[in-house]
């Protein structure tokens, strides 16, 4: 119980403190496809850093509504979105791309810093240091509190695991083969009982935005434990998927992009239309940060969304707000549109939360599970691809307001397993027969590929 409250109040204060994300760590290529985003359609996303958000912008919706309870989020958002209006593109992208500029002050003070809302402008004036660059933590990307852990990994590849040529020959890899042996060469300087001792304390996790809950939730179908899952993700990132436009891991590991390697939002040729031309405004005018709740926007909201990308807020919410989780859904179902798409991501290899929740559709009592319709080939597929890979599960869902079809009710179900939403990931290692999630012992149907448990034969 103590250990608990502790840890609850370590994320608290990282939470409610501090930057938490200075980058996205969602893949919005992902997302895109499987959102088909379009003309006429109306978002709402978190706002985490921002970044994808302006990704999504280049899809041409109509309007985008990012919420985050934390100011500093939006803050950081609506100081990208004055940039991209009062900056030329290399002067953008020394800010957010190099995470550092020599004349912040006057950049900040002649041109950004008037466009900004007041509560933006004062974390601004204050935390404006940020940019300009210290020996300690000479990149942006090495603030906020997962940029101070992204600083002190860093240290320890250069400092203590002396491994930074070969990780810059990582990067810099052509092939996967060549990526595969520089990375099989590094491993073990890299992965050492030092850093695996970090990744399983609660105090690390909160500064990368991981609460307890999470990683609970991913340690119930994940042998091993966090460290374990953390390290095989590793592997396939470095391993199984090309690093050239990974821009994830590369501003993880050096603390800057490049012009080749960086969001969407940050690529020249993307530059002009987020910006506007010809007096006309750009993209980026379609995106309003709102510091809020979802459910106190929700209910706010002056009209219907076509699509909801929740990220992984509600790992925390289901285990410490239920009530105000099942509170949520009701918003967002009354504010979607038929057929309105949504996306979440969990630390959970299998989401049992989702589904089992109450709500009130066409004036009858439902659960979500027989109104969310889950695109679960489409989610396994994108969620193998993800450069990011570090979560245990993505889902792609519509709503339908009369109800799925039985067979979907059924898989929803998954054999018993109420909640399953598609896209959970165990590593080729530890996959078990698929026999095992029909009759096999507790153990190995914890361990089974989830997509077994949800289309038993």
């Amino acid at each position: 119980m103590l250990a608990r409250q502790l840890s609850q109040a370590v994320f608290k204060f990282c939470h409610g403190n501090q930057l938490v994300y200075n980058t996205c760590w969602e893949d919005p290529r992902l997302d895109r496809e499987a959102l088909e985003l379009g003309a006429g359609d109306r978002v709402l996303v978190i706002t985490s850093a921002g970044c994808n958000a302006l990704d999504y912008a280049l899809d041409e919706p109509a309007r985008i509504d990012t919420v985050d309870v934390n100011p500093r989020q939006n803050a950081l958002l609506d100081l990208k979105l004055a940039a991209i209006k009062q900056l030329d593109y290399d002067q953008f992208f020394e800010l957010f791309g190099r995470g550092r500029v020599d004349d912040w002050d006057a950049i900040y003070t002649d041109a950004l810093r008037a466009e900004l809302p007041e509560a933006s402008r004062k974390f601004w004036d204050k935390n404006g240091k940020f940019f300009i660059g210290s020996k300690k933590r000479p990149s942006f990307y090495f603030r906020g509190s997962s940029g101070m852990f992204a600083s002190w990994v860093n240290w320890y590849i250069n400092r203590y695991a002396k491994v930074r040529e070969d990780i810059d020959k990582l990067l810099a890899a052509e092939t996967i083969e060549e990526q595969r042996e520089v990375y099989q060469r590094v491993k073990p300087a890299f992965w050492g009982p030092y850093i695996k001792w970090a990744l399983r304390r609660d105090a690390t996790l909160s500064l990368l935005g991981v609460p307890r809950a999470q990683r609970q939730q991913l340690e119930k179908y994940y042998p091993g434990g966090i460290a374990t899952f953390i390290e095989h993700s590793l592997d396939a990132v470095f391993t199984e998927l090309p690093l050239k436009d990974n821009y994830f891991w590369r501003v993880y590991l050096t603390g800057e992009y490049t012009p080749e390697c960086c969001p969407g939002y940050l690529k020249k040729e993307n530059f002009a239309r987020l910006k506007g031309t010809d007096g006309q405004p750009g993209l980026a005018s379609r995106i309003h940060t709102h510091t809020t709740t979802i459910l106190d926007h929700l209910k706010g909201a002056d009209g219907n969304y076509s699509h909801f990308i929740l990220l992984d807020h509600m790992d925390w919410m289901a285990e410490h707000m239920k009530d105000v989780l099942a509170l949520q859904w009701q918003e967002i179902v009354d504010r979607a549109d038929d057929g309105a798409k949504l996306l979440w991501r969990s630390a959970a290899v299998i989401c049992e939360f989702v589904d089992p929740i109450p709500v009130t559709v066409n004036g009858q009592r439902r659960t979500l599970g027989e109104v969310l319709e889950y695109n679960r080939e489409l989610a396994d597929k994108l969620h193998q691809q993800d450069r990011v890979h570090t979560y245990g599960g993505f889902s792609i869902a519509t709503l339908r307001r009369d109800g799925v079809t039985a067979t979907a009710a059924e898989a929803n179900r998954a054999d018993g397993k109420l909640g399953y939403a598609a896209g959970g990931r165990v590593t080729q290692s530890n996959h078990q027969t698929e026999q095992a999630a029909d009759g096999g012992d507790q153990s190995a149907k914890n361990a089974v590929s989830p997509d077994a448990l949800a289309n038993p034969r």
